[in-house]
């Protein structure tokens, strides 16, 4: 099947390719599978030692990188810069720092009961992985899992969104970095190579994209229990309490908006203002809102703030929403109407929304920030809470006691406080979200945990002692093993009638051991 590309600023074809499919995919698994074995006994420092490669050659060429990202995403050179590359390299930094000490075999508690034994955690590679991203985060969403993959011992089968697939760039980068061949490899297709790829039976899937697909997903990998991570979509909430600096939290809020033109699972898509500083707010939200600079036809390279919609499917979806809310009262302050002829949408503030309004309980992956008021702080958790998704949220107060107490409140995976999106910013947190928002957690010590074997080991002698649990079952352990019992969950513990009973039933072990004629 031949998928066409297009440039979503200027509209113009970049460039057409065939989806893989068959007998191409066998190959490719072949290869990983043949790779692994060779990563899997790499030692970790000798696995980071490759990522490093790759953040090098990201920073040495990083403009070539950036413009081909901004020809296929339509996103603005800074975004593409600060969201994509730095972002990589920002996590293969700490990671080149931390990843030896979170794969390293860790010694655990042993009960006192289990004396003589010891216990230990190991790390171990589960195989190939295959990644599956989506079409707005193309860069980072191929690297960072496949980078995590990779130094947790794994292979990585990686297939780029169709919309946006960056045909040959990630292997120039692999390639041009020195990256070990094969370890990672990148497969091209729509969803019907997807599909295929999960049939070849991957040991991981690990999927960024939307609930419905995530769903596919998941049942797909279901006929070869296949664990899966899905990293799906949001309806992220921010909270403005009455206490704020107007003029901060409103730039800030704007941001969070309309970064990445507002396509990402983790924008603010409901804002929560209180009804005491609402006015204030929204006018302050409006005027820096229409200061901001769109990207233009005609200098793809000019200075931007907002760039294009992406996907025109999804602008399409966008402005059906934008449809419904005004149709349903919702005013529209600014923004609202795609530019003709383009897939460019202002930046969007809309009030009088209401929780009928699509706006409100379906994404909304573009530059949309619907404001709505509240009165007291239960109310607008309650509000916040609303919602199938559970992602992310922010909330936004000088008091840190509420902004704390409000956090935890949030049924969510991430927050931020007095910011938004910020936990992505730190590659030691976790990240993910609940209910319709997906699970799995990646990034941090997860995110190497995630792509591993977590296998539990416990040790002990090979002497002549026969462990008095072992057959047989006597009526004389069973009349003394409730006096362990009694002893051993005693606070204070009893330590010494602990001690005698235990000699005691080790004893009986060897007594009244099963005795087989030799």
């Amino acid at each position: 099947m031949k998928i066409s590309v297009v440039n979503p600023l200027t509209r113009e074809p970049l460039y057409d390719f065939e989806a893989m499919a068959g007998k191409e995919l066998s190959a490719v698994f072949e290869k990983a599978r043949k790779t692994q074995k060779l990563v899997g006994i790499m030692s970790v420092k000798q696995r980071i030692d490759e990522v490093v490669k790759i953040s090098k050659y990201l920073i040495e060429n990083y403009k070539s990188i950036s413009d081909r990202v901004v020809s296929e995403t339509g996103k603005t050179q800074f975004e593409a810069l600060s969201n994509e590359i730095f972002e990589i390299c920002d996590n293969i930094d700490y990671y080149r720092d931390h990843a030896e000490k979170i794969l390293k075999e860790k010694t655990v508690h042993t009960p006192m009961i289990l004396m003589g034994k010891k216990s230990k955690i190991r790390f171990e590679p589960m195989g190939v992985a295959l990644i599956i991203a989506p079409w707005n985060y193309p860069l980072i969403q191929c690297f960072l899992p496949s980078i995590l993959a990779f130094l947790a011992g794994n292979s990585v089968v990686f297939k780029p969104s169709e919309v946006t697939p960056l045909k040959g760039l990630y292997e120039d980068i692999l390639d041009g970095a020195g990256f070990l061949k094969d370890a990672i490899q990148i497969v091209y297709g729509g969803k019907e190579t997807g599909a295929a790829l999960i049939e070849q039976k991957p040991d991981k899937i690990h999927f960024t994209g939307s609930t419905r697909a995530g769903k596919q997903i998941m049942a797909a990998a279901a006929n070869h229990l296949i664990p899966v991570d899905l990293e799906l979509g949001g309806k992220d909430p921010a909270i403005v309490f009455e206490d704020v600096d107007i003029e901060k939290t409103a730039n800030g809020l704007v941001w969070a908006a309309f970064t990445n033109a507002g396509q990402s699972c983790t924008s603010i898509e409901r804002c929560y203002i209180h009804e005491s500083i609402y006015d204030a707010m929204t006018e302050k939200i409006v005027a820096i809102t229409k200061k901001l600079r769109l990207a233009n036809q005609d200098c793809e390279d000019c200075e931007a703030d907002v760039g294009c919609m992406t996907a025109d499917f999804q602008l399409k979806k966008v402005e059906m929403q934008l449809k419904e809310a005004i149709q349903k009262g919702a005013k529209i302050l600014c923004g609202g109407k795609t530019i003709s002829g383009t897939q460019i949408m202002p930046p969007t503030v809309v009030t009088d929304v209401t929780a009928d309004m699509e706006l409100i309980y379906e994404e909304t992956f573009g530059p949309v920030l619907p404001l709505i008021k509240f009165s007291t702080e239960d109310e607008v958790i309650d509000l916040a809470n609303d919602s199938v998704y559970g992602l992310s949220a922010s909330v936004w107060s000088k008091d840190m006691k509420r902004t704390e107490r409000v956090a935890h409140a949030l049924k969510v995976g991430n927050v931020a406080i007095n910011n938004h999106m910020l936990t992505e910013a730190n590659p030691a947190l976790p990240f993910g979200g609940i209910k319709n928002s997906g699970f799995g957690r990646y990034k941090g010590d997860f995110g190497l945990h995630t792509f591993s074997n977590v296998k539990s080991i416990i040790s002990g002698p090979n002497n002549k002692v026969i462990e008095p649990h072992w057959y047989p079952f006597t009526k004389l352990k069973f009349d003394t093993f409730p006096l362990l019992m009694k002893a051993f969950f005693a606070r204070p513990r009893k330590w010494v009638q602990f001690a005698l009973i235990g000699m005691k039933l080790d004893n009986m072990g060897n007594k009244e051991k099963i005795k087989v004629n030799d």
